[in-house]
């Protein structure tokens, strides 16, 4: 096999793997030799040829054995620093990386003798569909999208660590992989880590049992850009936090760029370490907020071409998306999944969709969607019903009048939303989670005395529940 037989099947990649991924990956690999079935290629790194392996293995060796070539394994060799590129006139060359910012070194140090690499098998695997260009921008979550472009710019940031935080299906995902994916195409030899807190502690306590903390040190300490998924995994468990904390500690100060999410605040995760809660309030944490209502049919007008070409022949009638981002209000991983049972509906059978048929299909999932409210909309509905001030009801007022609906709102509060107590405070003027609970229990205690108060709250929980 020759280069210009490489030359042939890369083209035949770029169509498979689209522009993006064939700039980012295979154009940089270089072609050295095919003996007994293995092609070898020497890569940048470590990393690129462990991505490439993981995720595009099967492509070059279909596209292989389409030009006749038997080839079984794909084997990568790190391209030594002094083995300049251009000095190989016959391989074409790839476009050149973004240069490092200051304050964020690109060589680091190899992994100690002994030490499993990380690699891609360690990173959480990038979704292709989760990007900035298909991510939707709205006001509830346009801080978090300006901030993680920023840490995707590849530049020092002002901010360490970046916090996001907030409820399933809002997007918390959607950015962490996009910065992952915009840093690795401006410049794949950035040592990108994106693991789940699960990951990081079964690691430690791997280099605990095999006595190789020094490689564990030395391995996670060694990346650009740390990304940890679900931190609140490590609450509870000392030895992993203390850990945790030190590795922390030490990228920070290299300049190296952490970036993690909860579902929580910081504060509100429960067996956290004060001074990890401490240095992550230190960074930028920022709440992504409950969609609205634009910001959802927003989400769905993008996906509705997407949809469309996975499933020929649907019809969805007018109306029914704007049904859709009415009803399907709290998780944008519900709505998509609502818009796919009706493209399928429609693409199977051979009918179109309207709103009744649309109301027909999604009967379980509307009827989940009915017991979703949020503590503003509580806050509202209290207000409104007991004819009271909003700024009385969040006040501190105490006379019975203004705390008995207030101690309601709470109580509703608590049950038809899945917020923690120290959230839910926030929402009520800052107050702590003792009062919160308090309000609960004197609600709890007074209905059973007060059926005037029992049916008021029933009547309230009819009204936020069904719509």
């Amino acid at each position: 096999m020759t280069n210009e037989n490489w030359g042939e099947i890369r083209q035949g990649l770029k169509k498979k793997v689209g522009h993006n991924n064939y700039v980012t990956w295979i154009e940089p690999l270089r072609f050295e030799a095919l003996e007994s079935g293995v092609m070898t290629f020497t890569v940048q790194s470590n990393f690129m040829g462990n991505w490439v392996d993981r995720y595009f293995r099967e492509a070059i060796l279909g596209e292989a054995g389409a030009h006749g070539l038997d080839v079984s394994r794909l084997r990568f060799v790190v391209r030594k620093a002094a083995d300049d590129p251009a000095t190989h006139d016959d391989q074409p060359q790839p476009h050149a990386p973004v240069a490092a910012a200051p304050g964020r070194p690109r060589k680091v140090a190899a992994a100690p003798k002994g030490v499993r690499p990380v690699t891609a098998s360690d990173s959480i695997r990038l979704d292709t569909n989760q990007t900035f260009d298909t991510f939707v921008v709205g006001k509830p979550n346009e801080l978090a999208h300006a901030a993680a472009r920023r840490v995707a710019d590849g530049g020092e940031v002002s901010f360490n660590p970046l916090f996001l935080y907030g409820g399933v299906g809002l997007g918390k995902t959607h950015l962490m992989h996009a910065i992952a994916w915009e840093l690795q195409a401006r410049d794949p030899s950035t040592k990108v880590l994106y693991i789940s807190a699960e990951v990081f502690m079964h690691r430690f306590v791997q280099a605990l049992r095999e006595k190789d903390m020094i490689g564990f040190k030395e391995l996670f300490r060694s990346v650009d850009v740390l990304m940890v998924d679900d931190i609140k995994f490590i609450a509870g468990k000392d030895s992993t936090q203390e850990e945790f904390f030190h590795t922390f500690n030490a990228l920070v100060d290299q300049k190296k760029q952490i970036v993690l999410s909860a579902d929580s605040a910081p504060g509100d995760i429960d067996g956290l370490e004060k001074r990890i809660v401490s240095r992550l309030n230190s960074g930028l944490v920022i709440d992504i907020h409950p969609t609205s209502y634009e910001l959802r049919l927003g989400i769905l007008q993008r996906k509705f071409d997407l949809f469309a070409k996975q499933f020929p022949g649907a019809y969805i009638a007018d109306g029914v998306m704007e049904f859709l981002a009415l009803r399907i209000t709290q998780n944008v991983r519900e709505l998509e999944g609502a818009m796919t049972r009706l493209f399928a509906h429609s693409s199977f059978l051979g009918r179109e969709v309207d709103v009744p048929m649309a109301h027909e299909f999604l009967h379980d999932l509307l009827k989940e969607a009915d017991r979703k409210v949020t503590i503003d909309e509580i806050q509202r509905t209290v207000a409104d019903h007991y004819m009271i001030r909003m700024s009385d009801l969040l006040g501190h007022k105490r006379n019975r009048v203004y705390a008995r609906p207030r101690q309601v709102a709470m109580y509703l509060s608590k049950g038809l939303t899945n917020r923690s107590l120290p959230e839910i405070g926030r929402k009520f003027n800052g107050r702590d989670h003792t009062t919160i609970m308090y309000g609960v229990r004197r609600v709890e205690d007074l209905m059973a005395q007060d059926a005037t108060l029992a049916e008021d709250v029933e009547l309230l929980r009819r009204a936020l529940t069904t719509r």
